[in-house]
């Protein structure tokens, strides 16, 4: 039974080209850059400088003890010397909706926000950030519901209870409209703006000049939209690429052999066995009492092990409805090739730093190996192998990022890949999605990710997570350390990066905030 649904990669392309009028002539007759912008501070020349990174935050559901809003007030002692915020995806849950902006971003982030000391004045799709807000699209901004679903949960009360583990999880009458309120909260939303004003629209606010054309000048307190679901802009001598993974994620077919219709069974029956385990556990949800404490940590652990079956769930249906038919975002992934050649043949760049959602390498218990996570591995790897041998010499034994930042696992883990036999070897992989959702568990299996290369037909380590800090113990002894990431670009071609891991963590019925251990990528 799926109470989500993810439009097609296809849909999601073309709805939003459609809303920021990507296919437009204007901007090409002014030679104006759609896929980039300046971030006008003032400080942009600074070789050092700071960021932060959040990622997997948008939940309202903690009424009272909201770890979200735990992070963002710790947040608040950085925004004095930190530039910018990276965001990794999934800014809204459960689907993306329009009306859960409110409770679920504003609310939280309110000293962020102008206007933010009264946050219900706020439009969703009129915010203006004091410190930049820069994020790539999740699964979950994404997302829909079916209007059936939607009607049960505003109208039937004790039904919500009854599917506690679904529907008491910011679920509204509708979800995300196939991406349409992140791109209205966060995208340069031209839609609505007639042909007549988009002249004098592009000329107000395209108007930073750099070496690939005209494009958007980012003033923080002032302008806040950013010029596409992907995008570029370069900061201290750092380019920053974003991309929307969700349009570049499908799995490869299932072959029509004997092994691949096999597999397809297995995959069918663990399908099955799944939703068995969901209808158990909304049926055991309904025997706890949301307002008695230790109900409702055992209610906790329903939800997230629900969270995780409906997850599962979807990357079993991408793997099942694959065929030769499925679209990949090649425009995109085009896109960043071209401009990772480009950085590498600028010399006044010294480093790049990559961010998206979701993780090729990671060992959270639910993502490590979905069929989603192996293909945005091959698909980096088929980009990362082309940039190579492009630029040739260039990197001079660097890897060709510097960090590559993501969310989708509700964890914070630190990961480096060894020799894979392609160009995303020696590259350092943070992925950051544990700052406000339900946190998720390391795999059984350890720290060591492997690979079959079947030209060799032998089993090799790939990559190795070096920290990794999510859901741990069991009852009084369960540990749930939420977290985000403070970065300092420090001087030097390439530069050193210092990695500070922030932590917010409920004992004892008290928020206990500390920092992790920092380290030196």
């Amino acid at each position: 039974m799926k109470f989500v649904s993810d439009p097609t990669t296809a849909v999601k392309i073309e709805k939003m080209k459609t809303r920021l009028r990507s296919q437009h002539p204007l901007p090409l007759s002014k030679g104006i850059d759609r896929t980039r912008f300046e971030l006008d501070d003032g400080k942009s020349g600074d070789r050092e400088f700071s960021f932060l990174v959040i990622g997997d935050s948008g939940s309202g559901r903690h009424i009272k003890n909201n770890p979200q809003r735990q992070l963002a007030k710790q947040m608040l002692q950085h925004q004095d010397n930190c530039r910018f915020i990276l965001h990794t995806g999934d800014v809204i849950y459960l689907v993306g909706s329009s009306e859960y902006y409110p409770q679920n971003f504003i609310e939280p982030y309110r000293e962020f926000i102008v206007g933010g000391e009264h946050p219900d004045r706020i439009a969703y799709n009129k915010m203006v950030f004091k410190l930049p807000i820069l994020p790539v699209p999740g699964n979950h901004d994404y997302y829909d519901i079916p209007l059936l679903y939607g009607a049960i949960a505003q109208a039937a009360q004790p039904l919500r209870h009854l599917l506690r583990g679904h529907f008491n999880l910011d679920v509204g009458w509708h979800g995300s409209e196939q991406g349409k309120a992140y791109a209205r909260a966060f995208l340069d939303y031209l839609k609505d703006i007639p042909d007549f004003q988009l002249g004098a629209h592009f000329d107000r606010h395209y108007t930073a000049e750099t070496d690939t054309g005209r494009c958007l000048r980012y003033q923080p307190g002032e302008f806040t939209r950013l010029p596409n679901r992907y995008y570029t802009f370069r900061y201290g001598g750092i380019d920053f690429f974003a991309l929307d993974s969700n349009t570049f994620n499908e799995p490869t077919p299932l072959p029509d052999t004997k092994e691949g219709r096999q597999y397809r069974r297995l995959l069918e029956k663990r399908r099955d066995e799944l939703e068995r385990q969901q209808v158990e556990l909304t049926a055991r949800s309904k025997e706890f009492n949301p307002d008695n404490p230790h109900h409702a940590e055992q209610l906790d652990d329903l939800e997230t092990k629900l969270e995780q079956i409906e997850e599962m769930q979807l990357d079993i249906e991408k793997q099942l409805e694959s065929d030769e038919n499925t679209v990949t975002d090649i425009e995109q992934l085009n896109w960043f090739k071209q401009r990772l050649i480009h950085s590498w043949n600028t010399e006044e760049v010294r480093g790049r730093i990559l961010y998206f959602h979701h993780p090729p390498y990671v060992t959270e218990e639910t993502k490590w190996d979905q069929g989603q996570t192996l293909a945005i591995r091959r698909q980096l790897r088929w980009v990362l192998d082309q940039v190579a041998q492009e630029v040739g010499d260039k990197t001079q034994g660097r890897p060709l990022l510097d960090l590559v930042l993501t969310g989708h696992a509700h964890c914070l883990e630190y990961l480096q890949t060894g020799d894979t036999g392609h160009a995303d070897s020696h590259i350092h992989w943070i992925v950051c999605g544990g700052s406000g959702y339900s946190l998720r568990r390391q795999r059984e299996e350890g720290s060591d990710l492997t690979e079959m290369f079947p030209e060799s037909e032998e089993e090799r380590l790939v990559a190795r997570s070096k920290l990794f800090l999510g859901r741990k113990g069991r009852g009084s002894h369960k540990q749930r350390p939420y977290s985000f990431l403070r970065v300092d670009v420090l001087e030097g071609s390439p530069p050193k990066l210092r990695i500070q891991p922030l932590i917010s963590e409920r004992t004892h019925h008290q928020w206990h905030d500390r920092q992790g251990e920092a380290f030196m990528i």
